[in-house]
């Protein structure tokens, strides 16, 4: 039944993403022992037939919640035209992850208002992890038996020294490399998807550099979630980053994801993806 979307209820609007992208999660395992048969997009990244039914799906559940509210997905949707509120949906993030079965692939999802999230939800399937924000940042861990309880969620201070970065499984530059480069960095963890923002959220680790290319559907919902729990994710002018640039079709620039804001002074980004 379509409901109302109240952006002031922002705590239910999320924990209804969460819903539908634990629903998109457990489609996702239920393809995992397929053929997936991945194909190459024009940007050279793989897609299967899982990214594009977890999009349809997810595309179904938001439309059936909130039809009159645009969705930008990655596979199907990135030419809708948005307005003042709109969803970015990343139905699969981390598909290499998933064809090479390393379990490390979430579900993003984020409803944006004006040029920012307002909610949003990631879902870990293999993990059993999930995540969720509007107003308050809530962790979760799925039980064997499929329920979990929610708790709310904070960051870390960052220690003057051994901080503990993570690091992209398959992406790698030498920007991202001197950028880390001027921190005590202590520990490098691999991480792949949008786990990094969950990680960083609940305090499992201090910051995330990317300065390769990303686009807004992977990074807004994690971006919210850890704004949320008290970090913040910033760009090379060392502001937030913003949402709804379909002028450059949806390219994120070079960005820093911090589990304490006082690291932002230290980061120092290159003005475009490297």
């Amino acid at each position: 039944m379509p409901m109302h979307l109240d952006t002031t209820n922002a705590d239910a609007i999320a924990l209804t993403l969460a819903e539908i992208a634990l629903e998109a999660g457990r489609l996702l395992r239920s393809m995992e022992q397929g053929a997936i048969a991945p194909r190459l997009k024009e940007d050279g990244s793989p897609t299967t037939a899982a990214d594009l039914a977890a999009e349809r799906l997810i595309i179904q559940r938001l439309n059936a919640h909130w039809p009159d509210v645009p969705v930008i997905a990655e596979e199907t949707g990135s030419k809708v035209r948005t307005n003042n509120l709109f969803f970015l949906v990343d139905p699969l993030d981390g598909t290499r992850d998933y064809i090479h079965g390393t379990g490390e692939y979430s579900v993003n999802i984020a409803l944006i208002e004006g040029v920012r999230p307002i909610a949003a939800a990631v879902a870990a399937p293999v993990l059993n992890r999930l995540w969720a924000a509007g107003e308050t940042a809530l962790g979760a861990t799925l039980q064997p038996d499929g329920t979990f309880h929610w708790h709310a969620i904070r960051t870390r201070s960052a220690p003057s020294r051994d901080l503990i970065t993570l690091v992209s499984r398959r992406h790698g530059d030498d920007a991202t490399e001197i950028c880390l480069g001027s921190l005590a960095i202590g520990t490098r963890r691999p991480t792949s998807s949008a786990l990094k923002f969950g990680l960083i959220a609940e305090g499992e680790a201090d910051l995330y550099v990317r300065c390769g290319p990303t686009m807004e559907w992977d990074t807004a919902a994690g971006d919210h979630i850890l704004t949320k729990a008290g970090g913040c994710v910033i760009g090379p002018d060392r502001q937030s980053l913003t949402y709804g640039h379909g002028e450059r079709a949806y390219l994120n620039g070079p960005f820093a994801a911090l589990g304490d804001v006082a690291l932002a002074e230290k980061i120092n980004l290159p003005a475009k993806v490297t």
